[in-house]
C-alpha cells in the first residue's frame, strides 16, 4: 500500500502550476484567519504551511489543499480568548495552552482515523451541514465588521452583533474607504474580470492593491494595519497541561477534531466530484491529525480541507498531492524572507477579504431552495444556525444530528409499520401464491397471517404488539418472517411478547422463514422455545397447509363439545 495516497509523476506540470496558484490564492487568507484568530497573522502563515504540507503528503485525498479555514478559524479563536482569558497576567501561558488544544484535536483525528470512523462522519445530512456552514459564515461577517470601519475586532458574534450600531456612530474614514474597495474587487473581479481572476487571483489582487492604496495614498497610522511580523522559520514549543484544566483541554479538543474532521471531508466530496476520483476517507482524517498536530507544535492555527483552495488547485491542474505539499513550500519561503513586508497591511483590507470568505461559506443554494424544501429539514438547519451563532459550534452540530436521527427513526418507524400485516383475507395481500390464498380464504378469518417485512427495530416493536392485539376472531396464527432479513433485541422481545399472548389466548401459533440471523436472535432470547416440534416452518405454504389440517381438527372437537 502507497505511504502517499493518489501520488504519481505523470502530471508533473498540472501540480507545479497547481500548488503556485493554490499558494496565490492561500497567502491573503491565511493571514486574514490568523489575524481574525487573534493570535496573530504568522500563525495563519504556519498553519497553512503544517497542515497543507503534511495532510497532502499523508492525507486521503490526493488533490486536496489543506489549511486555516473560517469554521476553524472561528473556532480557534474562541479557545485563544478563552485560555489566554484564563491568565491575563501571563498571556503566554494562556497561548501555550491553547496551542497545546490544537495537538490534542490533531491527535484525536489521527485516533478518528485509526478508528475508521470517516465513514460516519460523511452520514451528517444536508440540512444539519447547511445550518452549520452558514452560521460560521455569519460569525465570519460579524466579527469583520468592526476591523472594517476601523474599530477593534470582538471575539463573540453577539457581541459583535450589539456593537454594529456603535461602529456606524464611529466610522473611520481611511479604513471603511480601503475596506470597501476591497469589497468591490473580490466580489467584482471573478464577476466582471474573470480572465483577470484566474491569472491573478481577487483576493491577492485586493491584498496588494489595498495595501499599495494605504502606502501610497495615505498617511501613516491613520487606519489600524497588521504590525511587524515575525519571520525565520517557527520555533518548536512542547505542549503543556494544566491540571485542574484537562477537561476543557480534551473537550476543545474534541471541538477542533470533530469540526476538522467534517470540515474536511466534505471538502475531500467535493475534490471527488470534480476529479472523478475517490477519497480515502480514514487516511485523510489522519493526514489531517497528523498535519494540526505538527502545526500546534510550531504555533500555527488549525487547519482542514479548504474548498476554495482546492478547487483552485484542481481547475490549475493539481491532481497528486504534490501540489498541495508545493502550495507550502511556497508560502514557507516567504515567510523566510517576505514577512516583514506584510506588517503595512491595513486590518481593513484583511476584513474585507474575509467578509467575502464568510458570504461564500453561506449555503445560498440551501436558502435558495427553501420554498420547497421539506419542513423538518428547514427546521433543522434554522436550528442548528442560531445555536451555531448563539450558543456553541460543536453543540449545533449535536443538536442537529439528534434532531435529524430522531427524524430519520420517525420516517422508518412508519415504514416498518407500514410493513405490518394482519393477513385474514387473500384481498388484503398480493404476495400469496394462489395455493396460498386459497388456504387463507377458505379458513374465514380463523386463520390470521402476522406477515413482517423488510428490517424491524426497537423503533416499531410497541407498534407491532398493538398490531396483533387489535386482531380478532382468528383460531391460528401463522407469524410470517419471511421477509425479514434482521431484527434487534426489542424486537425480539416484542415477538415474544405476542406469541405468549397467542398461546395464552388458547390460540395456535406458527413460525415461518426465519433466516439465520433472525433465527440465531430469536433462539438466543428463547422466543423459539414457546413453539412445540412441528410449529417452526421454512416455507410458508408448509404452515398454512398445517394450519388448515389442524383447524379441520379443531372444528369437530368445537362441534363435540
Amino acid at each position: 500500500m502507497k505511504i502517499i495516497h493518489g501520488l504519481h509523476f505523470n502530471n508533473i506540470q498540472g501540480d507545479i502550476y497547481g500548488g503556485l496558484t493554490a499558494a496565490v490564492v492561500a497567502l491573503p487568507l491565511a493571514m486574514a484567519m490568523g489575524v481574525a484568530s487573534g493570535v496573530g497573522p504568522i500563525a495563519g502563515m504556519y498553519g497553512a504551511i503544517f497542515v497543507g504540507f503534511f495532510a497532502a503528503l499523508f492525507g486521503g485525498t490526493p488533490a486536496q489543499v489543506s489549511g486555516p479555514t473560517g469554521p476553524m478559524t472561528v473556532v480557534m479563536a474562541a479557545i485563544f480568548t478563552q485560555y489566554t482569558g484564563m491568565f491575563p497576567d501571563n498571556p503566554a501561558h494562556g497561548a501555550a495552552l491553547a496551542f497545546s488544544v490544537v495537538i490534542l484535536g490533531g491527535l484525536f483525528q489521527i485516533g478518528f482515523g485509526l478508528l475508521k470512523l470517516g465513514k460516519y462522519i460523511e452520514l451528517v445530512p444536508h440540512p444539519v451541514v447547511s445550518g452549520f456552514m452558514s452560521g460560521i459564515g455569519v460569525i465570519i461577517i460579524l466579527l469583520q465588521i468592526g476591523p472594517l470601519v476601523g474599530q477593534m475586532s470582538i471575539s463573540k458574534p453577539l457581541d459583535a452583533a450589539r456593537a454594529i450600531p456603535d461602529y456606524l456612530l464611529h466610522i473611520e474614514s481611511h479604513a471603511i474607504t480601503l475596506g470597501l474597495l476591497v469589497l468591490l474587487m473580490v466580489y467584482g473581479i471573478p464577476k466582471f474580470l474573470p480572465k483577470l481572476n484566474r491569472l491573478f487571483p481577487a483576493p491577492l489582487f485586493a491584498l496588494i492593491a489595498g495595501t499599495l492604496i494605504y502606502i501610497l495614498f495615505m498617511d501613516k497610522d491613520t487606519t489600524p494595519i497588521i504590525g511587524e511580523i515575525p519571520t525565520g522559520f517557527p520555533v518548536f514549543s512542547l505542549p503543556i497541561l494544566e491540571p485542574t484544566l484537562i477537561l476543557n483541554m480534551i473537550g476543545s479538543g474534541l471541538t477542533l477534531a470533530g469540526l476538522g474532521a467534517i470540515d474536511s471531508l466534505l471538502t475531500s466530496l467535493v475534490a471527488d466530484n470534480i476529479t472523478r476520483s475517490q477519497h480515502a476517507s480514514d487516511k485523510e482524517l489522519v493526514g489531517q491529525g497528523i498535519g494540526n498536530t505538527i502545526a500546534g507544535f510550531f504555533g500555527g492555527l488549525p487547519g482542514a480541507g479548504a474548498t476554495m483552495r482546492t478547487v483552485v488547485n484542481v481547475k490549475a491542474g493539481g491532481r497528486t498531492p504534490l501540489s498541495g505539499a508545493l502550495h507550502a513550500l511556497i508560502l514557507l519561503s516567504i515567510v523566510l524572507g517576505a514577512g516583514g513586508l506584510a506588517s503595512e497591511i491595513p486590518k481593513a483590507v484583511l476584513a474585507g477579504i474575509l467578509i467575502k470568505v464568510g458570504t461564500d461559506i453561506v449555503d445560498w443554494d440551501y436558502l435558495r431552495r427553501l420554498k420547497h424544501a421539506p419542513r423538518a429539514g428547514i427546521v433543522i438547519m434554522l436550528t442548528v444556525f442560531l445555536v451555531t451563532v448563539i450558543v456553541d459550534l460543536l453543540l449545533a452540530v449535536g443538536i442537529g444530528m439528534v434532531m435529524a436521527s430522531f427524524l430519520f427513526m420517525h420516517r422508518m418507524t412508519q415504514m416498518q409499520i407500514s410493513s405490518i400485516d394482519t393477513v385474514t383475507s387473500s384481498g388484503e395481500t398480493q404476495y400469496l401464491s394462489d395455493a396460498e390464498a386459497e388456504i387463507i380464504d377458505a379458513a374465514g378469518g380463523r386463520i390470521m397471517l402476522f406477515h413482517l417485512s423488510g428490517p424491524m427495530s426497537f423503533s416499531s416493536a410497541k407498534a407491532m404488539v398493538r398490531r396483533h392485539a387489535a386482531t380478532a376472531g382468528y383460531q391460528i396464527m401463522v407469524l410470517d418472517l419471511t421477509d425479514v432479513p434482521s431484527i434487534d433485541f426489542t424486537t425480539s422481545l416484542a415477538l415474544e411478547d405476542i406469541v405468549i399472548d397467542t398461546i395464552a389466548a388458547g390460540r395456535r401459533i406458527f413460525l415461518v422463514g426465519a433466516h439465520k440471523q433472525v433465527g440465531e436472535m430469536l433462539e438466543k432470547q428463547h422466543v423459539t422455545a414457546h413453539f412445540k416440534t412441528g410449529k417452526i416452518y421454512k416455507n410458508r405454504l408448509d404452515a398454512l397447509l398445517h394450519a388448515r389440517n389442524l383447524l379441520s381438527e379443531i372444528e369437530p372437537q368445537a362441534t363435540s363439545t
